[in-house]
Parts: structure tokens; C-alpha cells; sequence
């Protein structure tokens, strides 16, 4: 049974309870309940959960040894990051995690695990943009685009990760006059969500977005916006040097243990878990995203979307230029 905790709840101290594991988590709780609902099926250990949207690093760094929470789980690389460099996490040694999760979505020293990908793509409109167009993230700057695209803030954490990539790719003074490039083809000042930029193309607005693609399966359970997601495609980019590392860009979802986890064992075993077939194919299934643990099938309309070769830049080296992708983006007014 998925049992949603209050903040107020979790942040008491109380004795650990031998079948409880406690969870902060950046991620929605209907996103995870099909998850949580299937382990304490499997294994008798309740879940206790408690959405925390901001702060999080704060938070446990608050509470120090007295934390109630056993594990974090968080969308996006930087988020993970920030756990990180709090200083709240513990190290996870396991042959299990190891085994199924790729050394380029974990943490080289064991701090966080990746558990769901998912690709930061280019919607494109059905109508005005050819097949082929659309090639690479380097090219989104060139002039053929002016006046052509739309994006969410360019300080978003996904938009943050991928000029981190592209940092990675090339040097801080390419991903700047990149940078330059991709706000002058803006057709309006940075707005709203992913999805908001699929409805602006829609309506005319823009011909070309930025955007994961989990949100296009969100679109396309939602009668309201079925419209607006059929109006465009999914296009996945490479970097320039696909040959070697560069592919498609890619995010995680994550988890990490704390270092005060109470229920450490238990923890353990969902994080492992999670990492499973079982798990990985809810994930796959109900949130549209693509498994992590190789040789899990995606879900039949995330297959629908089309092969792609994926970048195998290590997401601990993207995630070390963030300080820079985020002083770049303040640098040239992005959001302007």
C-alpha cells in the first residue's frame, strides 16, 4: 500500500521501524505509487513517502544525523548533484546496481544511481519543418532558425544539463556563442514548461522546441492536449561527434542513500529493486521513460518515437559543468 507521509511526519525523529523505509523525493508521488504500491507487494516493506519539491539539500543538511529519510530519489542529473555536494549522502556499494545500471548513468563512487533515462529531444512541426532539418544541437544556433524557436527558461535545470554537454563537447567559449545563437532564433522570451512549447508550436507561435520526451507520452494520455501533441514530431539531435561520444543528450531520474538511513538494509533492497526488470518495466510503462537496466523493453509508444544512438558522455562529467552552463546562461541574458 503506497502510504503518502506529511513533511511534518517524516521530519520527527522516531525510533526506525524494521519494514519502513522513509523516501524524500523531488519526483511527483503519482509518478512513483505504482512503483511503491509493487515492492510492498513483493516484499512486506511499506514506503513512506514525502514529496519535496525545493530545498531538499537544505533539508537533510537541517536535520543532519537525525533524518528520518533513508533514500532521495530526483529528477535530473543537477539535482543529484546538489545531494551531493551537501554532503548527506553515503556511498552504496552493490554487485546488484552494478550489474544493471550502466557505468555512464552512476556516480564513479558510488553516491547516486541513475534508474530512468530520458532524452532531451527536439519537437518539430509536422507541417512547417522538413525531415532532415532538424540534425544536430550545435546547428539549433544557426540562422536558418531565427525567429523559429521556442524554449523554457534557459536556466531550467534540463536546459542548464544540456549546455553542460555541450560544454563537454567542445569548451565554455563554443557553448557560449551557442548560447548566443540559440537566443537569437527564439521566437519569444523563454516560457512556461516543455509542454507549453509544444502548444506554442501548435498555434503557430514556433516551428522547433526543445523538450524531453516523456512529456510527449504525458500529452498524449491527456485528451485536452492530444491535439496539440500530434502536431509535431520527435526529432533526436546528435552533438557533432556522434561517431565517437556524442548521440542523443540524456537525463536521469536517480536515487542516492543518506547518510543517516535509518532502515539501511531495507533501503538497499529497494534501490536494488528499482533497479530490476520489474520496476524498470513500470517505469517504462506508466512515465514514458526509457530504462536504464539494458535489455528492459520501452513502452510501445515510446518505441513509436524511433531509434536513437545516445550520447555516452558520463553524466558526472555533464554535471560538472554546470557552474559554468549557468553563469553562460546569466552571461547572455537567456531568459531576456
Amino acid at each position: 500500500m503506497f502510504r503518502l507521509s506529511t513533511l511534518a511526519l517524516l521530519a520527527c525523529s522516531v525510533p526506525a521501524l524494521a519494514q519502513e523505509i522513509n523516501v524524500y523525493s523531488h519526483r511527483q508521488p503519482e509518478l512513483i505509487q505504482p512503483l511503491v504500491d509493487a515492492f510492498t507487494a513483493e516484499t512486506g516493506i511499506a514506503v513512506n513517502v514525502a514529496f519535496v519539491d525545493k530545498g531538499m539539500a537544505e533539508r537533510l543538511v537541517a536535520e543532519g544525523n537525525r533524518s528520518p529519510a533513508d533514500l532521495v530519489l530526483t529528477v535530473d542529473i543537477a539535482r543529484l548533484m546538489q545531494i551531493v555536494e551537501a554532503d548527506v549522502v553515503q556511498p552504496v556499494q552493490s554487485d546488484v546496481l552494478e550489474a544493471n545500471i550502466p557505468a555512464e548513468f552512476r556516480d564513479p563512487t558510488d553516491l547516486w544511481f541513475g534508474l530512468t533515462a530520458r532524452a532531451r529531444i527536439v519537437y518539430a512541426s509536422k507541417d512547417r519543418v522538413a525531415p532532415g532539418e532538424v540534425t544536430t544541437y550545435e546547428d539549433l544556433a544557426s540562422d536558418k532558425w531565427k525567429g523559429r524557436i521556442c524554449s523554457r527558461s534557459g536556466l531550467h535545470d534540463y536546459n542548464v544539463a544540456l549546455l553542460g554537454a555541450i560544454i563537454a563537447h567542445h569548451d565554455e567559449a563554443y557553448a557560449t556563442t551557442w548560447a548566443q545563437g540559440l537566443k537569437a532564433n527564439l521566437a519569444r522570451k523563454p516560457d512556461g514548461g516543455d509542454r507549453d512549447q509544444v502548444k506554442a508550436i501548435a498555434a503557430g507561435e514556433c516551428d522547433i522546441a526543445i523538450g524531453n520526451t516523456y512529456y510527449m507520452g504525458q500529452m498524449l494520455a491527456d485528451p485536452e492536449q492530444v491535439p496539440a501533441a500530434e502536431s509535431v514530431t520527435i526529432v533526436f539531435p546528435t552533438f557533432e561527434d556522434a561517431g565517437s561520444a556524442g548521440g542523443t543528450h540524456l537525463n536521469i531520474s536517480g536515487v542516492a542513500m543518506t547518510k543517516s538511513a535509518p532502515n539501511r538494509d531495507n533501503a538497499l533492497k529497494f534501490m536494488e529493486w528499482l533497479s530490476g526488470d520489474a520496476a524498470q518495466k513500470i517505469y517504462a510503462e506508466t512515465n514514458h521513460e526509457y530504462p536504464v537496466k539494458p535489455g528492459v523493453e520501452r513502452s510501445a509508444l515510446v518505441a513509436s518515437w524511433g531509434e536513437f544512438t545516445a550520447d555516452t558522455t558520463p553524466l558526472a562529467d555533464i554535471a560538472a559543468q554546470r557552474p559554468a552552463a549557468v553563469k553562460i546562461m546569466e552571461t547572455v541574458d537567456f531568459d531576456g
